[in-house]
């Protein structure tokens, strides 16, 4: 699976531009399930039917889409304008390697020389402009379009327990849902869903959710991992997660509250199994598509599983392989007990 999730980081799907990582997503799922749907949004919505045993229609949802940049206009120098898709931090930005548009023109975010800059303050996105090596607005006009999406040109790597490559967030997620998809059936039907748009706002889950009205959410994601040394005489108020400590169970984060029956389950199943597990420390959280999908008709218990990762939504994002691996593990082990009972009010 480590070739998928290379194929999957090293493909540009900036929000709403996801097709390229859709194909490769339908190339290693079609065989394995009863029907796949393309919707109006772009969603992938798998059915994969179960064994019969639960009479629960259970989603799963990983978003294809990662964070990036749009093209907004050009410079007279053939200089090209800019603005952030999803949640950039300007200050990683000068001195990125880029690639711009559907032909992937190798491109380099500018940067004032550092001899002739050092009182310069972080210079804003606006400010910022990705060089191209055109001469003049209207080669650089030739060559992309505005509205073009902009993707960090980073190629994945293997370092031993861990990889390093960009768009972790949330390939890592897809990988462990086609792992998964290409298993054994479970209990219940399976609604595999791979999203669209969830860095802008969720927008894919939530018409996907719509479409399949669940009973109950599993949504697989990365998650910030701020496990670096910190000062030793203050207090540790920024780990989110630590790397190699097993996937992320959310209890809660800034767009939903996991529905604490699931939350148990996963427990269970991952003490049961063996399967090492830590908690997402709720205090840095930012939202999932499960924010979308609990809200979703009548209401839907959800949970989010996600892999630890540092320097999410940036260029070169590091995981753990085991971390990533027991994601899928421990999902497993807890759908292959999941049925009406889990779901029981006391």
């Amino acid at each position: 699976m480590i070739e998928v999730l290379r194929e999957l980081s090293e493909a540009v799907g900036v929000s709403g531009e996801e097709g390229e990582v859709r194909a490769l997503i339908l190339k290693h799922i079609r065989e394995h399930v009863d029907d796949v749907q393309l919707d109006a949004l772009g969603n992938v919505i798998a059915l994969k039917r179960g064994t019969g045993a639960a009479k629960l229609r259970v989603m799963a949802a990983a978003h294809m889409d990662e964070v990036g940049m749009m093209v907004m206009g050009f410079d007279s120098d053939g200089m090209i304008r800019f603005s952030a898709v999803g949640g950039l931090d300007a200050r990683i930005l000068p001195g990125v390697r880029v690639w711009v548009g559907p032909d992937k023109i190798p491109g380099v975010i500018a940067w004032t020389p550092i001899h002739l800059n050092k009182d310069q303050d972080t210079v804003p996105i606006d400010r910022l402009r990705i060089d191209i090596g055109a001469a003049n607005r209207d080669a650089a006009q030739k060559a992309v379009s505005r509205g073009d999406r902009i993707a960090f040109a980073s190629p994945f790597e293997e370092l031993g327990p861990t990889v390093r490559g960009k768009a972790f967030d949330d390939r890592a997620g897809c990988a462990s849902l086609i792992r998964l998809v290409q298993g054994e059936r479970f209990p219940f039907d399976l609604y595999a869903v791979f999203t669209v748009q969830e860095e802008v706002g969720l927008r894919g889950a939530r018409a996907a959710a719509g479409r399949i009205q669940p009973d109950v959410a599993f949504v697989l994601e990365t998650t910030a991992c701020h496990d670096l040394p910190q000062d030793p005489d203050e207090p540790d108020q920024t780990t989110i997660t630590r790397l190699g400590n097993g996937p992320a169970i959310t209890v809660a984060d800034h767009s939903m509250v996991s529905d604490p029956r699931l939350v148990r389950h996963l427990v269970r199943a991952g003490e049961a199994a063996g399967i090492p597990h830590q908690f997402r420390s709720p205090q840095h959280a930012g939202g999932t598509d499960a924010g979308a999908i609990h809200r979703t008709g009548v209401g839907v218990p959800s949970v989010v599983v996600a892999t630890p990762c540092r320097y999410i939504h940036g260029p070169y994002a590091i995981m753990s392989v085991a971390d990533w691996e027991n994601q899928a593990a421990l999902l497993r082990a807890a759908w292959e007990t999941l049925d009406e009972r889990v779901l029981a009010r006391a």
